[in-house]
């Protein structure tokens, strides 16, 4: 029996276009990508059984995050109990994110130098320090197969002053996150990878330096971070196409935070492998429901009679199964099973979409396939 890929091997099966298909090995199992992670910030998908996630969402990958877990329940309660799937008996591959983004929306409540970032719990107001020596060994007891650099996200928008400083400011962070990386190990004996993020805001300079300087630190794979932020999609997608030219052909590409169906689509076509984002799972708990052919906002009266499938043939025994009418009924009545049910049929969405963009660009059809289902993710129906 042949030997088995490393985990951090990544084999690029073919492209289409800009698009590519690939595999990604962990010590938890392959990722086939492009790939969607859902986002279990506390080491949960909201609402969701990991079951569930695993058989009918068919995820391969989930996203926890680093400033979260460190608050509650306590780095160490994960540690002991074997790591983030031993936790949450999540049996595949996990990514945490470093942190970052959350200091980031805590700029009421934070302060960054050179030595880190200080911040004030949003549970209880405690204050705390996060260095990229700190974050890297907490990710470490933390055990996620993928771990992310801490960096600084620019707000958008930005002036160029701010986040060439912030840029500057990452870069020196991911330095740091190297050589404690390098002198740690994973304490449940299997390998973690680290990737670094890229920022710049969207100024192209500014990308491009940082595109070249993550690059030339040759990690496993690299991440895209600073976008989802507020910027409207015609400054992100020049952002991503620039971006992927420079950073190597051969790493995955984890652009972080995106998005939308259409979002997806689009940055697939421009050469990114894998997304996160929360859209699909917080939307879903709001009665918004993507389709094959369009989303619909399921507490509309106009769905109050509508005994067809929330959509039908769709990703998942969920879609099929339950109507639209009982789906409305469920929010109206405010039972948790609607959002539970929401969730399962979204996610199943994401997963189906980035599995048809797989097997199109294997197949090679993958231009004209996206030029004909781009219209429908962006329809109301």
């Amino acid at each position: 029996m042949a030997d088995l890929p490393l985990p951090g091997t990544f084999e690029l099966h073919t492209n289409d276009g800009k698009a590519r298909a690939g595999t990604l090995h962990t010590a938890h199992g392959p990722i086939q990508t492009p790939i969607f992670m859902p986002v279990g910030t506390v080491a949960s998908v909201k609402g969701l059984h990991p079951h569930e996630v695993r058989e009918e969402v068919k995820a391969q990958i989930i996203l926890a995050n680093t400033y979260h877990l460190y608050l509650r329940p306590g780095v160490k309660v994960v540690e002991t109990a074997g790591g983030i799937q031993e936790f949450g008996k999540w049996r595949g591959p996990m990514l945490t994110d470093s942190g970052g983004y959350q200091v980031y929306s805590l700029a009421q409540n934070r302060k960054l130098s050179e030595e880190g970032a200080t911040f004030r719990s949003h549970i209880d107001g405690s204050k705390h320090l996060f260095t990229p020596e700190s974050v890297m060994g907490l990710q470490r007891k933390i055990g996620a197969d993928i771990i992310m650099a801490f960096d600084e996200c620019p707000p958008y928008p930005s002036t160029y002053a701010y986040a060439k400083t912030s840029m500057g400011l990452t870069h020196r962070w991911l330095d740091r996150c190297i050589s404690s990386f390098s002198e740690n190990e994973c304490p449940h004996g299997y390998e973690q990878m680290l990737f670094p993020i890229l920022q710049g805001s969207t100024f192209p300079d500014l990308r491009k330096q940082s595109a070249e300087f993550v690059a030339s630190k040759d990690l496993p794979g690299n991440a895209i971070g600073g976008l989802s932020v507020g910027e409207p999609a015609h400054e992100m997608y020049p952002v991503v196409e620039q971006v992927c030219e420079i950073l190597p052909k051969e790493k995955p590409r984890y652009l972080m935070g995106v998005g939308t169906p259409a979002n997806i689509i689009e940055c697939i076509a421009r050469g990114i492998d894998m997304f996160d984002c929360v859209l699909p799972s917080r939307n879903a708990r709001h009665g918004l429901i993507y389709t094959r052919e369009g989303s619909i906002s399921i507490k509309s009266a106009k769905w109050a009679n509508d005994h067809s499938p929330i959509d039908d043939g769709g990703p998942c025994a969920t879609s099929q199964l339950h109507s639209k009418a009982y789906l409305r009924h469920l929010f109206h009545a405010k039972e948790a099973l609607g959002g539970q049910l929401a969730t399962i049929h979204n996610l199943s969405f994401y997963l189906w979409l980035v599995g048809q963009a797989r097997e199109h660009i294997l197949a090679g059809t993958f231009t004209s396939w996206s030029k004909d289902i781009l219209p429908k993710l962006d329809r109301r129906l």
